[in-house]
């Protein structure tokens, strides 16, 4: 190992303990970030950890919960909540297309004993997005506690809290903010505080525990943290939190849609029958287009050839069952630019090309640049 590589290193490893003060400062920066005067707790772990640890605290026997499922993790959510002993009524929508406020109003009324419900703001894995002001708005207008997953969506599009009624808003930074994945914070209401202090099956002395952080933390003034926090995730998040104020957050919001508009005209115009997998343009997410492969053609198997030549870009094939059918463009984070747009879409068409299957790069690359203009 070189001394310059010894160096920098031993300047990660040889850190002084991160205070309980920093650790509060970069909470409030996240508040900032949300908009929210509500508590916010960074949890030490991905953002798997709150939105389990979130669900785990507020549901229980005797909740009953209307679960949107628009992808993915709106099936995990309901797994949860029934193993917490809720009864679930599953929302579920076509994963190409989005929910509606109208839906959610719907589903309400033909259950009006529904005291939680549980959201995904925008699902990457399948490149929808959900109008959630408009649902908070229903949601509030019922009493239910509102539930949300943004951890795709902060940093590309709007995520206000407080404005849209939301009592649990878990974020990550790995998406959109471009930041680190080891931390992740939650947003909490009043009224979610309470419901988890009634809650006797709420985690306790646990690491799901958000109880234990009002408690231990937020009540007892933020002057001693629970244990030793994750270091270099923490000031990385910090960093990522300067980076944005810096920059500003309409900017990095203005990029993510830019990049998510380039990559839907520049797919379109490449054809080879390739075309948006999510059909309407308001209901696609900003961190990632997802397509449909023509017929004959498997996505995984199309993916694996685009990538051969360049293993850096952002694709992806769907998960699961979609493995065969859909693709994924992660334009989100450092990946937000015209260039990581053009070269995973000219690497899908020539992928294509080598299927057999007509297709005009030029013409994709010409789009996504007017698409960017």
């Amino acid at each position: 190992m070189s001394e310059e590589s010894t160096a920098v290193t031993h300047a990660f490893l040889d850190l002084p303990p991160l205070s309980a003060a920093r650790f509060a400062s970069i909470e409030d920066r996240v508040a900032r970030l949300l908009g929210t005067r509500q508590d916010v707790v960074i949890m030490q772990g991905e953002a798997l950890l709150p939105l389990e640890g979130a669900i785990r605290s507020a549901a229980g026997p005797g909740t009953t919960a209307l679960n949107v499922i628009t992808g993915p993790y709106g099936q995990t959510f309901g797994d949860w909540l029934r193993d917490c002993g809720a009864t679930v009524i599953d929302l579920s929508v076509p994963f190409h297309t989005a929910v509606t406020a109208a839906q959610v109003r719907e589903a309400l009324a033909e259950h009006p004993e529904t005291d939680f419900v549980s959201l995904v703001h925008a699902e990457a894995a399948t490149g929808n997005t959900n109008p959630v002001a408009e649902i908070g708005e229903v949601v509030r207008e019922h009493g239910a506690l509102f539930y949300l997953d943004a951890v795709a969506s902060v940093g590309a599009e709007p995520v206000l809290p407080d404005a849209w009624g939301v009592d649990l808003c878990v974020i990550g930074a790995q998406k959109a903010m471009g930041g680190p994945a080891g931390v992740s914070a939650v947003s909490v209401s009043e009224r979610a505080w309470t419901r988890m202090a009634a809650n006797p099956r709420a985690p306790r002395r646990s690491y799901l525990s958000l109880l234990d952080w009002k408690e231990r933390w937020t009540d007892a003034g933020r002057k001693a943290l629970l244990h030793a926090p994750a270091q270099l995730e923490m000031l990385a998040l910090e960093a990522c939190l300067e980076r944005i104020e810096s920059v500003g957050l309409d900017g990095v919001m203005a990029r993510h849609r830019r990049a998510a508009l380039a990559t839907r005209a520049g797919a379109v115009a490449l054809g080879g029958g390739l075309e948006p997998y999510v059909y309407e343009t308001s209901d696609a997410a900003p961190v990632a287009t997802t397509l449909r492969v023509p017929a004959g053609v498997v996505a995984s198997e199309l993916v694996a050839r685009a990538l051969r030549n360049d293993g850096a870009l952002p694709l992806a094939a769907g998960g699961g069952a979609l493995a065969k059918e859909m693709i994924r463009v992660n334009h989100y984070g450092v990946d937000a630019t015209a260039e990581a747009v053009r070269r995973s879409v000219t690497a899908i068409g020539s992928a294509l090309a080598e299927k057999g299957l007509d297709v005009d790069v030029d013409a994709a690359v010409r789009a996504i640049e007017s698409a960017r203009a």
